[in-house]
């Protein structure tokens, strides 16, 4: 397993549109069905990065609070299943319903939506405004498995400032976590993947 840092959005940039499966209700969804007129996080998981697992039941109790509050969250996978069974869509959708996730979990077969936001790192967070405009890119929280528990602080922060009609503080830090598992043939930047 690699382990990398996210290369983080550009701020302002306009959320990718994408059209992906949901692993749990079968239904096929797009960003422009999904999103908030307040706010939208786009996560990046899988289920077997430790990172991601580390974040798990706060990033839920993060969701349902924020859900509430009339924001939407969306997990996407997006990593080649060969490499890691355990991140086939039906083991994504056990995922889903034992964490309880609020959210919808979609699975980037084609890796296609990964490439388009620039995703790097399970977990990548990205959190877009109501016109879609990128506000926050980068890490859940500081923590580490094994370190501390995750507190979310950091996109706490963020949606906070957005509810309150605030700016986002631009002082971002990037995500860290396992790389996404790319497929052969994948570049990225006129830069070939390391495999």
């Amino acid at each position: 397993m690699t382990f990398v840092l996210s290369s983080m959005m550009e701020l302002g940039k306009k959320a990718p549109n994408f059209k992906l499966p949901d692993t749990v209700s079968g239904n096929v969804m797009t960003l422009s069905q999904l999103k908030s007129d307040i706010a939208t996080v786009i996560l990046f998981i899988c289920n077997h990065c430790m990172f991601v697992q580390h974040i798990n039941s706060k990033l839920v109790e993060l969701a349902n609070e924020y859900q509430r509050l009339g924001m939407q969250f969306i997990a996407i996978s997006s990593n080649d299943i060969k490499k890691f069974p355990q991140d086939d869509p039906f083991f994504m959708a056990q995922m889903a319903k034992y964490n309880n996730y609020p959210f919808p979990y979609l699975y980037d077969e084609y890796q296609d939506v990964a490439l388009d936001y620039g995703a790097e790192s399970n977990p990548d967070l990205f959190v877009f405004d109501g016109n879609l405009e990128c506000v926050y890119t980068g890490r859940f929280d500081m923590t580490r498995p094994g370190v501390q528990p995750a507190t979310g602080e950091d996109l706490y922060t963020a949606l906070d400032a957005i509810l309150e009609g605030k700016e986002v503080n631009p002082s971002q830090y990037p995500s860290m976590g396992s790389s996404i598992a790319w497929k052969r043939g994948i570049s990225r930047n006129n830069m070939d993947m390391f495999f």
